[in-house]
């Protein structure tokens, strides 16, 4: 049997010696705290792989991402698509909103869409006419006076009058009055009228005045390609109004309205014909009638007439009222009773100025 001894392992304590002695390369531009390549951790995709722009694994996005997270994302992603963009509606550098209304059934049935201001604003008092879109009544109105702010809707911006799918009028309203090109049409879409207004005025009016420097309105005289087509206004000599009325078609129609000259109150209330391309009525009919004050005295719809009694404003106080000296005495009817027979029409006491049938010049 063979005995190593102490020179084996002396000469096994030498090679172990030299092997931890063996010297290692480092580079001069090395950094103290730059791992070294062997010091890098085997499987670690970011330091051992040869790429330039390593990514990271589909493990590594789950830990940053977690997928309730992800789902959240995706579905407010898809929200955001699906919410369309609210455009501000602006005509004319006014906000505006959109409404419409309906009137009759079935093939006859006519639909009314318009626009009106979303911030209330009082039109001009020396507009031709003025036109409001009454809530709770569902129909449109031809101002008497100054607005409500709290009930009615100054019309501004697109008009559009359909019967079937078929319009039948369009045009644009500027703060309450008719503007740019209005046009009509039959049951078949042909077009059967078309003016022109700048802020109610007809473009081919004639327009008289009271001053030389054309300041103070007299008299507005709407004419289409020569014939009496649109508003007609006359005023008082300190910018009342005075009449307002419609022309179509060379002939009055519609409500035809005289003024008080005090706080614009109506007086009067003719009622000529429903279309101008019918006879004109020779005489027209009074339908309203009312006091100094604005209080109605005869109301034919509503079967009232009370132009027999006493002044029904002869009690009230208004110190802005013309001549009031605090509360008056009761005065006697200032009215002549009228005749009642049946079919009887009252004929009022006033009649629309005569105009001419053609643009003079």
């Amino acid at each position: 049997m063979l005995r190593f001894g102490p020179r084996v392992a002396i000469l096994g304590g030498m090679l172990l010696l030299s092997a931890a002695c063996t010297r290692k390369t480092v580079s001069f531009n090395s950094r103290l705290d730059e791992p070294t390549a062997e010091a890098a951790a085997t499987g670690d995709s970011l330091t051992t792989t040869k790429k330039k722009n390593p990514k990271l694994s589909i493990a590594g996005r789950k830990a940053v991402i977690s997928k309730e997270e992800e789902h959240k994302a995706k579905e407010e992603e898809k929200a955001a698509q699906r919410k369309p963009n609210k455009k501000k509606k602006i005509f004319l550098g006014q906000r505006i909103k959109r409404g419409y209304f309906k009137t009759g059934t079935g093939k006859n049935q006519v639909v009314t869409i318009f626009y009106y201001l979303k911030t209330f604003q009082q039109p001009s008092a020396m507009a031709p006419a003025v036109y409001y879109f009454n809530p709770k009544k569902k129909k449109i109105f031809a101002a008497n006076g100054e607005l409500d702010p709290t009930a009615d809707k100054v019309l501004h911006g697109p008009f559009k009058r359909m019967v079937n799918n078929q319009i039948i009028e369009q045009g644009y309203y500027a703060m309450g009055t008719k503007h740019l090109r209005w046009e009509k049409y039959d049951n078949k879409g042909g077009l059967t009228a078309k003016t022109h207004y700048e802020m109610g005025f007809p473009r081919d009016a004639n327009i008289s005045y009271y001053d030389g420097a054309n300041t103070m309105i007299k008299e507005v005289v709407p004419y289409v390609n020569g014939k009496l087509e649109g508003d007609y206004v006359k005023y008082t000599a300190d910018g009342k109004r005075e009449w307002i009325g419609h022309f179509e078609n060379g002939r009055r129609v519609g409500e035809w309205t005289n003024y008080w000259d005090y706080k614009g109150y109506r007086r009067y209330v003719l009622q000529y014909g429903e279309s101008g391309y019918e006879p004109e009525v020779a005489e027209p009919e009074l339908i309203r009638e009312y006091s100094h004050g604005g209080t109605p005295i005869y109301d034919k719809e509503k079967n009232l007439d009370k132009r027999g009694d006493a002044d029904p404003d002869a009690t009230k106080n208004d110190p802005r009222r013309p001549g009031s000296h605090g509360a008056p005495a009761q005065r006697a009817p200032v009215r002549k009773p009228v005749d009642r027979r049946p079919g009887y029409h009252p004929k009022p006491a006033v009649t629309p100025p005569a105009v001419s049938a053609t643009p003079a010049g």
